[in-house]
C-alpha cells in the first residue's frame, strides 16, 4: 500500500480515546484522517480534541471517501457485521474492535467477506502484541516449565450499581452481546489461550443468568483441549463477592501465573524458586497491535491477529455458551 495509510474510524467512542485511537495517529507511516459517529456533535467534538481533519454522521460516507485507505470498525459488536460486509465491499483493509461479533455465524461471513475479496482483516485482540503476553510465550517457548500440562482461568467481579440500576449497557444486552460481560473480557483470555497453545480442539461450557439483572449470561463455565494436547478451564463470574482475575499455566517443571487484565507482576514458579517480573503496559494499550498492522500491510511481517484466529475465538466461545 501507498504510503501513508489514511484511516477512518467507525464508532469514536470511549475505546478510541486512549486505548486505540491515537496510535493510528502517531503510529509511522499512518494518518488517521476521518471519522464517524451516529452523534455527530460528540463526533466533531472527538474530531477537534484529536486533530482529526474529516467527519461523517454515516458510516457509509466514511467507507466511501476513496481517500480513505482502511477502517477501523470501534462499535458494538452487533454491527460488526453490518459496517465489517460494507468495508470488504469497499475493498479495504479493516480492523474490527473484538470480540468479531455476537456470534460465530455472523464472524464466519464476516470473514468469509474479506477472503473473497483477499482483504486483510484484523482483530483488535491486542494482547496477543503486548510485550507482558510475549514474555509469557518466551517462558513456554524456551520450556521455563517443562511440558505444558494445564491452563485455568478465574474471573470474578461483583455486579456494579450500574448492573443493578436496571439501566441499559449494551454490554449485558443479550442481543448485542449473548454472553455479557464474558463476551467484553472472557474473549480476551480466550484468544490469548489459543496464541500461546494453538487452536482449540473441542470445547464445552454451562453459561448461566443467576441473577437476573440483565438479559445477558453472568456466570459461565469452560473446558477444553487445544490441537496441541493441552487441556484448560476457565470461570467466568459476574456477581461474586469480590474481584479476582487469575490465570495458572501448570507445566511439567513447573507453572505460570498472571493477570489477564490487572497489570501484576508476571510469576515463574519452578524447584528453583519464584522468579517475579513486573512489565508495564503502554498508555495506549493497542500500540503494538497497530503498529504490527503496519508491518502486515507494508508487508514486513505478519499480524498475530487476523481475521481467521478472531472467527476461530469465535466458535469457542459460542461453544462454551451452548450457541452451537
Amino acid at each position: 500500500m501507498k504510503k501513508p495509510i489514511r484511516w477512518g474510524i467507525i464508532g469514536c467512542g470511549d475505546v478510541t480515546e486512549v486505548k486505540s485511537g491515537p496510535p493510528y495517529q502517531y503510529t509511522p507511516d499512518f494518518e488517521l484522517s476521518a471519522v464517524m459517529r451516529r452523534n455527530h456533535e460528540k463526533a466533531l467534538d472527538y474530531a477537534k480534541r484529536h486533530g482529526v481533519q474529516k467527519v461523517y454522521s454515516t458510516a457509509e460516507e466514511l467507507i466511501a471517501d476513496e481517500s480513505i485507505d482502511a477502517v477501523y470498525i470501534a462499535t458494538p459488536p452487533d454491527t460488526h457485521k453490518l459496517y465489517g460486509l460494507k468495508v470488504a465491499e469497499a475493498g479495504k483493509p479493516c480492523c474490527i474492535e473484538k470480540p468479531m461479533s455476537p456470534s460465530y455465524a455472523d464472524s464466519l461471513e464476516i470473514y468469509n467477506a474479506f477472503k473473497d475479496k483477499n482483504v486483510p482483516l484484523f482483530i483488535a485482540y491486542y494482547r496477543r502484541s503486548l510485550p507482558r503476553f510475549l514474555k509469557v510465550k518466551e517462558w513456554l517457548d524456551t520450556n521455563k516449565i517443562g511440558q505444558i500440562r494445564h491452563v485455568r482461568w478465574h474471573l470474578s467481579k461483583p455486579a456494579s450499581d450500574f448492573d443493578k440500576s436496571g439501566e441499559y449497557n449494551w454490554r449485558t444486552d443479550f442481543e448485542v452481546a449473548p454472553g455479557g460481560y464474558f463476551d467484553d473480557v472472557g474473549s480476551h483470555g480466550l484468544d490469548l489461550f489459543a496464541y500461546l497453545f494453538g487452536d482449540y480442539k473441542s470445547v464445552h461450557g454451562i453459561a448461566k443468568n443467576q441473577q437476573g439483572l440483565y438479559t445477558s449470561m453472568d456466570a459461565i463455565t469452560g473446558c477444553w483441549e487445544h490441537e496441541s494436547g493441552v487441556t484448560g478451564e476457565g470461570s467466568w463470574i459476574f456477581g461474586g463477592f469480590q474481584r479476582e482475575d487469575k490465570v495458572e499455566i501448570i507445566g511439567s517443571l513447573g507453572k505460570i501465573v498472571f493477570s489477564v487484565f490487572e497489570e501484576v507482576n508476571l510469576e515463574l514458579h519452578t524447584n528453583e524458586g519464584v522468579e517475579s517480573l513486573f512489565i508495564e503496559n503502554p498508555k495506549n494499550v493497542q500500540k503494538y497491535h497497530v503498529a504490527n498492522i503496519k508491518k502486515h500491510l507494508l508487508e514486513e511481517g505478519k499480524h498475530p491477529s487476523l481475521g481467521s484466529s478472531g472467527l476461530h475465538t469465535s466458535w469457542a466461545m459460542d461453544k462454551i455458551l451452548g450457541s452451537i
